[in-house]
């Protein structure tokens, strides 16, 4: 069954002066064969370094859906805001809400900019609110970066009522914005194409001098995939290119110092690829 966090203290890490807070919705167990079915032949020769993102026995993949809080100098942000109150192939959780503004200075009003690395619903859930009988902006002073090649992208049927609840009523409203796959968002902030499980799916890149964060995004859905990254996920919709997205980041930050975050990687959520004589892991 599915479990909500019970975790009062969120995760949280300091790279240079940025500050990144994991704020959970839920960790639920779902099978290899929904999500990364190539995977399951995989979790015992990645013992033990997979244990916590995997069932004890190893049957299914414990699938975290959290938001990234990301307070610079000059910018309070959230990245992916997701799954949301309406009823999803992934369930989401009613009290979210609650822990997301706990967890940000000023609370929702204070944000300045929320990032949809892409358009899934358990990625943009929480962009609105209902009020009134309407849908609003959750966040009503910031404003909502998509990539341009991400809002022009088709939807399949469940997508597109993610859309019509938690992006149209952005447009309606004036606050959501369509940008280059390397936008520059602050001093410290930027985004990163990241294409193939979705056409204009971005990562986010935090840079302050030598120290480096990368929010993955949904171009990992498990860390089997970074010693693995031909494993494919059941809902990229350019597989190859997916696959291509996945190495180029490995090769980029293996025995390196950037501290990967992974969009849907339950504690410890953060890490570093290291190489190894039988192959890379995620510390």
């Amino acid at each position: 069954m599915p479990q909500t966090s019970s975790d009062p203290q969120p995760l949280s890490w300091q790279i240079g002066v940025v500050t990144v807070t994991r704020v959970e919705e839920r960790i639920s167990p779902v099978s290899w064969n929904w999500l990364v079915p190539e995977a399951a032949a995989l979790v015992e020769q990645s013992r033990p370094w997979v244990d916590p993102y995997v069932s004890e026995d190893g049957s299914k993949l414990h699938l975290s859906v959290h938001s990234f809080v990301v307070q610079t100098p000059e910018t309070l942000m959230v990245i992916d805001t997701c799954v949301g109150t309406r009823e999803r192939s992934l369930p989401g959780d009613p009290n979210f809400g609650e822990r997301l503004a706990a967890a940000l200075p000023g609370g929702p009003d204070a944000v300045d900019v929320v990032v949809c690395t892409h358009l899934h619903f358990d990625h943009v859930g929480w962009n609105t609110i209902e009020r009134d009988g309407q849908m609003v902006p959750t966040f009503a002073n910031a404003r909502y970066l998509v990539s341009k090649g991400e809002l022009e992208a088709q939807r399949d049927e469940e997508d597109s009522e993610s859309y019509a609840e938690s992006i149209a009523p952005l447009l309606a409203a004036g606050c959501l914005y369509a940008v280059d796959s390397d936008h520059q968002i602050d001093s410290w902030v930027s985004l990163e194409a990241s294409p193939g499980h979705t056409p204009g799916h971005v990562s986010v890149r935090i840079t302050d001098g030598d120290d480096v964060g990368l929010i993955t995004g949904d171009i990992i859905h498990t860390p089997i995939q970074l010693a693995y990254p031909t494993v494919r996920s059941n809902s990229d919709i350019d597989p190859a290119t997916a696959i291509a997205t996945r190495q180029r980041v490995i090769e980029e930050v293996v025995d390196t110092d950037v501290l990967l975050l992974g969009t849907h990687f339950g504690p410890p959520t953060a890490g570093h690829l290291r190489r190894h004589t039988d192959g890379i892991r995620f510390e």
